[in-house]
């Protein structure tokens, strides 16, 4: 077992007892096998954070140490994560979200790992699945620098929980489709070597790449999406493998939901503006372009439909159209087929999905013109 002081003080009460229980609970472990630690940043999660910790207990490839990152909490997130047999690391003075409590806790537990050795980062409202571990170590070799989740959402949230899910779902299918090729290194649970990390606050510190000069950027809304980009501008290889599945929170409201896509997609909007266009963000850059021009197409469409339909009625049945869209319902149904059959009957209806991509259209269109008039978006707890 690894074995970190908290700086600043003495190691938390209790976290001693727990880890020389699980110590002598554990196997030993086979000579020359990397360690790997696990940080979760949590702010106020006393009612979450257990799930998560014994989510990782449960691994089939235990971790070595877990760290819970308790960052200007008010609630008993440190208790609980102790009694769970975690150790935690408060923060000092940290004015910068998620970011800066994992860059606290980073430069604070790395010095302690090898090049080889893996760390975790995992959100605090997620589970990971038993075989998460075992299975991101056996992704990881000399071109691989980053190994993230495929997440699915939680039951729960009603019917705007169910088109939640539907879309993870669908985001799943399509990374299965890609052979694993991760677009975003999800914050719900990514694993990195010891080694890129380094290599990454190296790169920050000499220009190379923008963001401060820590390991995650202080300068984006979405760090995870922009450490990504910064681990694949390195060179190295992003990967979700089938296997590395994490269950997570869905948003209950639609407030809240507006509000954590704003965040992301003003977030990947301006990592895009920061970098520029290079190898590694021109697909970026193209994806970005084609969700713009199938939402404005579509808007395009809707108004074109609307209008004639209320001036000259219903124009009838195109064997050619209705031929177009079938295939789409059955795209639409096919991809949500996993989750469930209720998912497969709302894709097949078609209206609920399409009024939630003219929700997904308007954060689009927000943040967009956010960006154009270089509006600062605030961080919005969701």
């Amino acid at each position: 077992m690894l074995d970190l002081a908290v700086p600043g003080g003495p190691r938390p009460r209790g976290a001693r007892r727990h880890a020389a229980r699980r110590a002598h609970a554990a196997p030993e472990q086979p000579v020359g096998r990397p360690r790997l630690a696990v940080l979760i940043p949590a702010h106020n999660e006393a009612d979450r954070i257990a799930a998560a910790i014994d989510g990782l207990w449960q691994q089939t490839r235990r971790p070595d140490l877990i760290v819970v990152v308790a960052d200007n909490c008010t609630d008993d997130t440190a208790t609980v994560a102790m009694a769970h047999g975690a150790q935690v690391f408060h923060t000092q003075g940290n004015a910068h979200k998620k970011a800066g409590a994992l860059n606290q806790a980073i430069a604070w537990m790395l010095p302690h790992l090898d090049d080889r050795d893996l760390l975790l980062v995992q959100d605090a409202d997620t589970v990971l699945n038993p075989w998460f571990a075992e299975t991101a170590l056996a992704t990881f070799n000399r071109r691989v620098g980053a190994v993230g989740g495929i997440f699915y959402g939680e039951q729960g949230g009603g019917f705007l929980g169910l088109l939640q899910r539907m879309e993870f779902h669908r985001y799943a299918w399509e990374l299965e489709r890609t052979g694993g090729k991760a677009q975003v290194l999800t914050g719900t649970g990514t694993m990195f070597r010891a080694r890129v990390l380094r290599e990454v606050r190296t790169a920050r510190r000499a220009g190379v790449i923008g963001g401060g000069t820590g390991y995650y950027s202080l300068a984006s809304l979405t760090e995870d999406d922009e450490m990504t980009k910064a681990v694949k501008t390195l060179g190295y290889r992003a990967m979700s493998p089938v296997g590395c599945e994490v269950t997570t929170e869905v948003m209950p409201t639609l407030g809240k939901l507006w509000h954590q896509r704003l965040r992301w997609q003003r977030g990947a909007l301006e990592n895009l503006r920061d970098y520029g266009w290079t190898r590694v963000t021109a697909r970026y850059f193209l994806q970005q372009f084609l969700m713009g021009f199938g939402a404005l197409s579509f808007l395009i469409y809707l108004v074109y439909m609307t209008t004639y339909t209320t001036l000259y009625g219903w124009p009838g049945f195109s064997p050619f159209w209705t031929a177009i869209g079938l295939i789409f319902m059955v795209e639409k149904t096919v991809s949500v087929r996993r989750a469930g059959p209720r998912a497969v009957l709302v894709a097949a209806l078609m209206i609920p999905e399409m009024l939630y991509d003219l929700f997904q259209h308007a954060v689009y269109f927000s943040s967009l013109w956010g960006l154009l008039r270089r509006s600062e978006e605030k961080w919005v707890a969701t």
